[in-house]
């Protein structure tokens, strides 16, 4: 099974959360330091990490920016901290999921199981994507390269892109992305779907005041608009 990161200064917490992992067979490790967390993200191959952003050493923050310098990890931030603001400065950076403590650990583990179900069928499929030799889409790899250089993407902006990829010239509205992405599980606001997007045309659009593969179609979504 796949190995999960605990990075919380709350033991009880780490204990329980850990507890409710292991049952469904996934190996957990847990620290309740940051730089602790860093050391062993470096050693191990992990598939999630579950970073507290309120820890004694080094905020979770700062983690969260290191961490995606060099990986693509999924990763769930938990903090006290439930403003809408705070959720967008989250992803901003890198999250994938944003909970507000005090949050139940079955719904945590639920959305882990939800994440690696959505992960496993990912990686059944083998499609590659190639736009107009500009922009080139591996879905099998994961990976997106503009002018044949790799751009480093999140899980979540990748399947976005992907998901505006496979669904070409059909506009999407934020509420299916969501859906198709995320789950109908998934309790954030439909307004992230923008963060998103904004985060993809930073990384593949020459303009991204007019931008030509993320399109936004006002007051319905967006849809993807390069040539194949």
């Amino acid at each position: 099974m796949y190995n999960i990161l605990i990075i919380e200064d709350e033991e009880r917490v780490s204990e329980v959360l850990k507890a409710y992992l292991e049952k469904e067979g996934y190996k957990v490790y847990c620290t309740t330091r940051g730089l602790k967390g860093i050391e062993l993200f470096k050693t191990i191959d992990f598939k999630l990490i579950i970073l507290d952003l309120m820890l004694p050493d080094i905020n979770g923050e700062d983690i969260c920016k290191i961490i995606r310098k060099s990986s693509e990890v999924h990763i769930f931030m938990l903090t006290a901290k439930g403003a809408l603001n705070d959720r967008i400065e989250g992803l901003n950076i890198g999250a994938d999921e944003y909970l507000v403590k005090p949050f139940s650990p079955r719904e945590l583990t639920a959305r882990v199981n939800a994440l690696f179900r959505r992960v496993n069928a990912e990686n059944e499929k083998d499609s590659t994507i190639f736009n107009d030799g500009r922009l080139i889409v591996d879905y099998g790899e994961r990976t997106v390269k503009i002018n044949g250089e790799e751009v480093s993407f999140t899980p979540n902006e990748f399947d976005i892109l992907y998901t505006l990829l496979v669904n070409k010239g059909k506009v999407l509205s934020r509420e299916q992305l969501i859906d198709k992405v995320f789950g109908i599980d998934f309790e954030g606001y439909d307004r992230t779907v923008d963060v998103y997007i904004k985060n993809i045309r930073k990384k593949i659009e020459k303009d991204t005041k007019n931008p030509k593969y993320v399109i936004t179609v006002m007051k319905v979504g967006y849809k993807f608009g390069g040539d194949i």
